[in-house]
């Protein structure tokens, strides 16, 4: 994917609809390779987007990748493959590009969603306070790094310490952590939320909770539409593989 996708978008190409290629192998398994563990189709190795090998660091990730290839049928279908898809992210993105995508991630540290907060009506901003400023505390016991709260929407720059502090936590990942953080950041608008899945401090209901908090609000009082039904269901979904994806990396 190309280095000037930012992670939201890497995600929206992954939703996209593309022509479905025909399934081409009788059967997936997992298998030991050179520096970790392999998915096989009837016994030749998965390559990545990009024609690299697809060399995981535990079996269990491995395993669930060929689960996720040995389901398909007549047709491939990306979407239904998302943990297969992290996992080219780390390898196709999260090595070769990584300060582009590091320098993408503290775009979203510096302008995050849960610093943002409503002027009113006070019932939301008392939401917002209640689920958001945890997590703005732990960020800054966790990392060193305090980032600002405001009402309103308009732009005001975080301290520069804060953001070196979460460059400093963002080069600290390997590659497949780093994916896992790029897509859950794309899909949750926060870096915040996004780490805090990453260190086990939200799970993933609550990463969709914290992040959809507005829009749960919203829903509460005039009703919730197909197209903004089908959004979420997407966010869920995406954050859930990124949980298990991390989870299987251990």
């Amino acid at each position: 994917m190309s280095g000037d996708l930012t992670p939201e978008e890497v995600q929206k190409r992954l939703r996209e609809k593309k022509p479905r290629a025909k399934r081409f192998y009788r059967q997936a398994s997992a298998g030991e390779a050179e520096g970790g563990f392999a998915v096989l189709l009837d016994g030749r190795p998965v390559r990545s987007p990009l024609k690299q090998p697809v060399t995981l660091p535990s079996a269990a990730l491995a395993e669930a990748l060929a689960a996720e290839w040995e389901a398909q049928g007549e047709e491939i279908v990306p979407e239904s493959m998302p943990l297969t898809a992290l996992a080219c992210t780390a390898l196709d993105r999260a090595g070769p590009q990584r300060a582009e995508l590091e320098e993408q991630l503290l775009a979203y540290g510096g302008n995050d969603l849960v610093c943002y907060w409503a002027e009113h009506p006070e019932a939301l901003v008392a939401r917002q306070r209640a689920v958001w400023k945890p997590l703005l505390d732990w960020c800054r016991e966790r990392f060193g790094a305090r980032l600002d709260a405001r009402q309103g929407i308009l732009h005001s720059a975080q301290p520069s310490e804060s953001l070196e502090a979460l460059r400093k936590a963002l080069s600290s990942l390997d590659p497949f952590r780093l994916a896992a953080l790029s897509s859950a950041c794309g899909t949750s608008g926060s870096l915040v939320i996004a780490l805090a899945l990453l260190e086990g401090r939200l799970d993933a209901e609550n990463a969709f909770q914290a992040a959809e908090l507005d829009a749960s609000f919203q829903i509460e009082r005039w009703g919730e539409d197909a197209e903004a039904a089908a959004r979420r269901t997407v966010v869920r979904q995406e954050l859930a593989a990124v949980e298990e994806f991390l989870h299987l990396l251990k």
